[in-house]
């Protein structure tokens, strides 16, 4: 297995991968400096999308995985959102991906938002899976933060198998539950 660098994903994103796609990286636009985004040497810069869902304990739900309570969170777009303290939003990635069957994706945050106590977590991207990836934000500090739509927020790391190696069984085969997602998806069972 081998990590892929900027040439291969600027060639997968041309056959689909990632779209909309940015090949270089992007610091700046015409609103000034952004959290950056775009192609990267080993990886993908992703953005975050404009729909967010705030989590909120106004109604004193449990949040059940099993039994998830759509009432659990209040849902904002805008150019922004703010996290509240110690708490936790979703969001989208403004790109949708389609992964390649022999490739596995994992994503980590960007040390812009990390350094500001707001860390974005992701599952991995299985082979054959396809969506907009749904975006996990905690903010672990005891004062309000913001992140940025249209922006950058998380890396992806693409893994490609050795030649002749594609997994038996992908995401699609096993007709998984958030295959085809857009926009922020809450938990299925």
């Amino acid at each position: 297995m081998s990590i892929k660098p900027d040439w291969w994903i600027r060639e997968m994103a041309a056959r689909g991968m990632i779209d909309p796609f940015e090949p270089e990286q992007v610091r700046e636009n015409s609103k000034g400096k952004v959290v950056s985004y775009g192609t990267e040497s080993y990886g993908y810069d992703v953005r975050c999308g404009a729909q967010f869902k705030v989590f909120t304990n106004v109604f004193s739900h449990l949040i059940d995985p099993k039994d998830f309570d759509p009432t659990s969170f209040v849902e904002r777009k805008g150019d922004f959102c703010i996290i509240p303290p110690n708490s936790f939003v979703l969001a989208h990635s403004l790109e949708f991906f389609r992964i390649p069957r022999d490739v596995l994706v994992l994503c980590v945050g960007k040390s812009t938002y990390a350094r500001c106590g707001i860390i974005v977590n992701v599952t991995p991207l299985q082979p054959e899976w396809e969506g907009n990836i749904t975006l996990e934000f905690s903010n672990t500090t005891p004062i309000p933060a913001k992140i940025y739509a249209n922006e950058g927020c998380a890396l992806v790391v693409f893994f490609q198998a050795a030649q002749g190696d594609a997994c038996e069984t992908s995401y699609k085969d096993r007709k998984g539950k958030y295959q085809g997602q857009i926009g922020v998806t809450p938990p299925k069972m």
